[in-house]
Order: C-alpha cells, then structure tokens, then sequence
C-alpha cells in the first residue's frame, strides 16, 4: 500500500532566471554522466530517423501531422531516465545502469504505469484525429498521397490546421507532465495527485513555464534538423532541466 505523503506545496513566485538555472544545471548533470543522456537520446533519434524513413523515403504524407505532435508528447517518457539521473546526483547516490533503466517501474506502484497508459490513449487519439484531418484535406487534392500534395493549397491547408490541433493536443500534455512525471519518480503520490500538481504549477507560474514551453519547442524543431542528430544533446539536457525545474516548483 502506497505510503501516506504530505500534500505537495507549489512555489508561486517562478521566474525566467529559475529557467536559465536550470537549463545550467541540466547541462551540468549531462556532462557529469553524459553516457546515460546519449543513451536516451539516442533512443529519441532512432524512432526520429525510423519516422522520417516512412515519411519522405516510403511517401507516408499520412503520418507527417502525428509524428510532429507525437515528439513533444513522447518526450516526457523518454526523460524519465534522466529524472533518475538527476535525482541520484543530487542525493550522491551511485549512478547504475540497472537502477537508472528501472526508473520507468517509478516508485513500483504502478503510478508511472498508469500515467503512460493516458499518455498511450491520448496519442491513439490524436493519430485518429491526425488521420482524420488528412483525409479530409487529401480528397480533394489531385496530388493524392504523394509529397507534392504538402506543395499544393490542400496540403499547406492540412498542415495548418493539424498544426493547430497538434499544439493544442501537444499543451494538454504538456500540462499533464511537466510535474507529475518527475514527482512520480521523486515522490510516493498517486497519478491524480501528480496531475493536479502539475496543472496547479502552470496556473500558478503560467507566465514562466509557458516560456519553458516554447523553449522545449524550439529547441526540440532545431535539434531535429540535422538528421535529427542534436537530440543526443539537446533531449537529455532538457530532460535534466525539467528535474531541477520541478524540484524548484513543488515544494
């Protein structure tokens, strides 16, 4: 049975100088254990290069829209790892392969699990709601599902729109884990608890981690440019960040 924890407090007095501390802290801790970063990341650029493969060298327009949302989403579970890595250098705790990969149980009482679970439906989800929009958009194109079709007024349409759907779909679980994955790996809380958190922290430094949104954003689209290759760097990096961002928003 799962341990009673005290009620997680939120700080509210977030500023944009707690994300360039974190960002150093996050550099910091991929450079003290950089193989545990290459190693995640690199799992990020296989599934990167695999997708891209499907997209552009076997013509599946189809699954452009899903796997540009499904990054951000993704994302999270992948730093779960790195979570553990930045936990244990903080409690000078040794650094174990075994230990690391088994961060994923969490605390092991399938809370983690569970938060994976919501994310997997909410990603079927959106690849229905994806395909969905490209099939409207496609049946009237006479360039049908060839990579023309995102030169044509049908297809930068299609773009557009699952574009703006993608990034709502995207904030939604941005909101859901920013907090709540780190505290299942730091905390014994219940997934409720931890989603209500990490709303909470976002309702009460809307301002600042809507920055660190973008931040994540942009530097996730920069680091997929060449062949996807800066994840390696960039992923574990914002993955320890986001651990030392948590640990100075949930108190």
């Amino acid at each position: 049975m799962m341990a009673q924890a005290a009620r997680p407090q939120i700080a509210r007095d977030l500023t944009a100088a707690d994300l360039t501390h974190a960002l150093v802290a996050g550099w910091r801790d991929f450079i003290s254990a950089p193989l545990f970063g290459l190693f995640f990341g690199g799992i990020y650029v296989a599934a990167g290069i695999g997708l891209y493969f499907l997209a552009f060298v076997k013509g599946e327009v189809a699954l452009l829209i899903p796997a540009a949302a499904g990054f951000p989403l993704l994302a999270p579970f992948v730093a779960v790892g790195l979570y553990e890595v930045s936990r244990r250098r903080e409690q000078a705790q040794p650094l174990r392969w075994r230990a690391i990969l088994g961060a994923i149980r969490g605390r092991g009482d399938g809370q983690l699990w569970l938060m994976g679970g919501i994310v997997f439906v909410g990603f079927s989800f959106w690849v229905i709601i994806a395909h969905t929009i490209f099939a409207i958009f496609v049946a009237g194109s006479p360039a049908g599902e060839s990579l023309a079709f995102l030169a044509t007024q049908e297809g930068i349409a299609m773009l557009i729109v699952g574009g703006a759907v993608g990034a709502g779909i995207a904030f939604i679980f941005y909101a859901i884990t920013l907090m709540s994955l780190p505290m299942l790996v730091d905390r014994d809380v219940d997934f409720i608890t931890a989603i209500i958190t990490s709303f909470g922290a976002i309702g009460a430094n809307t301002g600042v981690l809507m920055s660190w949104a973008v931040i994540i954003a942009v530097a996730l689209f920069i680091a997929m440019l060449p062949l996807f290759l800066g994840l390696l760097v960039v992923l574990p990096v914002l993955g320890h960040a986001t651990w030392h961002l948590y640990r100075r928003v949930v108190i």
